[in-house]
This record gives C-alpha cells, sequence and structure tokens, in this order.
C-alpha cells in the first residue's frame, strides 16, 4: 500500500521525472507515482539505503565479460564495445534488467543522436547483453532486438578524400620528420589508423611489418615500401640506443606511446599547417589502394596487403583508380 506521508524532499524535473534532494544533490526515481515501488524508492535513498537489483545492468555487465560472447570479441569490436559498457554502467548499473523496454532502448539511442555511431553502438550492445540475459535465464525475451538503426544526417556525412599527388607531394616535402613517420605508416602500410600505434620495433625486421589487425584479428605481413624502410630506418637510427623489441615506434617527445587519439592530434596539427585539411588520416589508407591499383595489383593482392575483409571499399578506390589510369592510356591512343 501506498502511503500518503508528504515527500518533502520531492523535486520534479520539467522532463516530468521525479527526484530526492538530499545532501545538495538530486537522485532520481525511477519507478512511476502513485505506485508502491516510488514509495520504496523514496525511503531508500532518504535513508541512504537504497539497494542494487540482484539482476542489475552492472551484475549482468560482470557476467557478460566471463561469458565466451565477450571472449571471441576482435580487440577493436571489444574496445568499441567497452565504452558503452562504461556509459550503461554510469547511466543504469543499478536498475533491474527485467524492467527495460523497447521503449528505453530508443531513448537511450536518441539521447546520443548528437554521436550517431556511438547511439546506434549503444542499442547493438543492448541487444547483445539482452541475448546474454536471456543465456543465464534473467529475461525471457530480447526487448532491444529489432531497434532500428539511427541514420547520419546528411549534413553530418563527410566522405575521405584520398590524397592526391600534389598533396602527397608537399607533405613529404614540408611535414616534420614525426609527422612524415605515421604518413608512411598510413600510406605504406594501407591499414586503418588506429592500428598504427599499435607497431613496435619487434615487429620490423628491416624489409617488412607484422600486424594482428586490431579490427579483424587478421594476422599481417606488410612489406614495407622503400619510402616507408626509409623512414622507419632514420626514425631507428635517430634513438639514443637501439629499441627493444616491445617499445612502439610511434611514441611522444617523452617517450611514451602514442595512442590513435594522440596521433589524430599530431597529423590534423600538421595538417592545418600545410592547408591539408580536407585529407584525413583515413584518407591515407584508400590512397594507399589506389597506389597498388596504380601498380597493376588485382583485388586478391590488393586484400592481402590490406586487410579489407570485403571487396566493396576495395571497389571503390582501386575502381577509381584504374579508370583513372585506362582514361590516361586512352588520351595517348588518341594522340
Amino acid at each position: 500500500m501506498v502511503t500518503t506521508v508528504r515527500k518533502k524532499y520531492l523535486w520534479r524535473h520539467p522532463s516530468g521525472r521525479w527526484y530526492v534532494r538530499i545532501k545538495g544533490r538530486y537522485v532520481g526515481i525511477r519507478a512511476q507515482l502513485g505506485t508502491p515501488d516510488f514509495d520504496r524508492e523514496y525511503w531508500e535513498i532518504l535513508s541512504g539505503k537504497r539497494s542494487e537489483s540482484k539482476t542489475s545492468w552492472t551484475a549482468l555487465i560482470e557476467d557478460y565479460r566471463q561469458s565466451q560472447r565477450w571472449s571471441k570479441l576482435k580487440p577493436r569490436t571489444r574496445a568499441d564495445y567497452e565504452k558503452v559498457l562504461a556509459y550503461l554502467s554510469e547511466k543504469i548499473g543499478t536498475r533491474d534488467v527485467k524492467r527495460l523496454t523497447r521503449a528505453d532502448v530508443i531513448k537511450a539511442q536518441r539521447a546520443n543522436s548528437h554521436r550517431t555511431r556511438f547511439g546506434n553502438y549503444v542499442a547493438q550492445v543492448l541487444v547483445v547483453l539482452c541475448e546474454h540475459g536471456i543465456d543465464i535465464g534473467w529475461l525471457s525475451h530480447n526487448p532491444a532486438k529489432g531497434v532500428r538503426a539511427l541514420e547520419t544526417p546528411p549534413d553530418r556525412k563527410r566522405p575521405h578524400i584520398p590524397w592526391p599527388d600534389w598533396a602527397v607531394e608537399k607533405f613529404r616535402a614540408e611535414a616534420s620528420s614525426g609527422a612524415l613517420l605515421i604518413f608512411e605508416l598510413g600510406v605504406g602500410t594501407v591499414q586503418r589508423p588506429g592500428d598504427w600505434p599499435r607497431f613496435t620495433w619487434g615487429d620490423y625486421d628491416g624489409d617488412s611489418l607484422k600486424l594482428v589487425q586490431g579490427k579483424t584479428g587478421k594476422p599481417m605481413v606488410i612489406p614495407c615500401t622503400a619510402r616507408l624502410r626509409k623512414a622507419l630506418d632514420a626514425a631507428r637510427a635517430a634513438l639514443v640506443v637501439a629499441p627493444l623489441p616491445s617499445r612502439p615506434i610511434l611514441v611522444t617527445r617523452s617517450g611514451n606511446p602514442m595512442t590513435a587519439r594522440y596521433v589524430s592530434g599530431v597529423m590534423l596539427k600538421e595538417r592545418k599547417r600545410l592547408g591539408l585539411e580536407a585529407f584525413d588520416l583515413h584518407a591515407l589508407r584508400y590512397r594507399g589502394v589506389k597506389e597498388l591499383a596504380w601498380a597493376g595489383c588485382d583485388d586478391d593482392q590488393i586484400a592481402s596487403y590490406s586487410g579489407h575483409s570485403t571487396t566493396a571499399m576495395i571497389h571503390k578506390y582501386a575502381g577509381e583508380a584504374r579508370q583513372e589510369m585506362r582514361a590516361r592510356q586512352a588520351r595517348e591512343k588518341r594522340k
């Protein structure tokens, strides 16, 4: 039975949600006003004894981390999921998994519509967590399944523009040595920017680089271009002592390993200085694909170098290179 005692510490947000003001902070009440659960939550918050459900999201996430669903994820996917799991733990960690509704999933997704990719990841990870909840008997159905993905607004879609010859020449002629090493790793290895900081000196044998791709988990042996070998050899020669095999190739001035964000910052600063902001890091991978196509490589040869799991993107960028090359050959025949 719901008590009728006046709850003087209640405060209602304009959105309609109720909060309890206690010790200068506001603690939200999840239950509906006028229900026994609302009354119970109110007194638990005031007494400091608000209990966490045994089937809370925090507990489900912890159990999920111990499962094969988690251990089988590729490193890149796991890193993406980690961000969402941290977000869910903060936002709904103490809530009962069994109370999740489809409307809740859509609300969480829309709350992150300003970052479309993350918003869609929230819904995607909730699907996975609910499937795990079904596996361990906490749920009988998956309320997150079938939620439509958010579409990126047209004004926020930014296509990657492959670096043209003049931009490549300008960067190689005027960039700092540190930025140039990053650049040559990008073009020379044809790998994703997130993988560049993961190369260590032990991965380089003077001719090739070894890598297990973060996104696909695919092991790669990547023969270096002449320019990349020159940049790597110069960077190694500049070190005071011979590097340990475990030492990352890309390090900050203080000697700490560069993160993907740090690499992005270094390159953005240099691109701004040189007036090359239009050409981003991921476009270096596309530039590498185009150079392989110009060299006459077929799709299988390009995929063996880039590690693309499908040929769709290879067709796109290699196709552009091949069209240009054939057009130039046709022009020669017209003379």
